[in-house]
């Protein structure tokens, strides 16, 4: 299979997952507390997605997931520390 295969509603999903869990490294050691505590909070949304998704019998489509996902990451935004980039906080 290749990406273009992957219907637009997937796509979305999976771009959500990976706004959940890419986010910018800790600049420094002390920063790295709060790096892990938005970290898990965003990894335990988009596990509760992939399951809710996963499910023999979904509640949801795919598309609301994504946009659950999104609103829940919103309320976990990755600030409070300084990026290794320069930015945060």
């Amino acid at each position: 299979m290749n990406t273009s295969e992957i219907s637009a509603s997937v796509r979305e999903l999976l771009a959500a997952v990976l706004e959940a869990v890419d986010l910018p490294y800790p600049a420094t050691i002390g920063d790295s507390e709060r790096y892990r505590e938005v970290l898990e909070q965003r990894v335990l949304h988009a596990s509760i997605t992939l399951q809710n998704v996963l499910h023999d019998r979904p509640l949801m489509d795919i598309a609301w997931e994504a946009e659950y996902l999104r609103e829940r990451l919103a309320e976990h935004p990755p600030t409070g520390y300084r990026h290794a980039g320069g930015e945060g906080r």
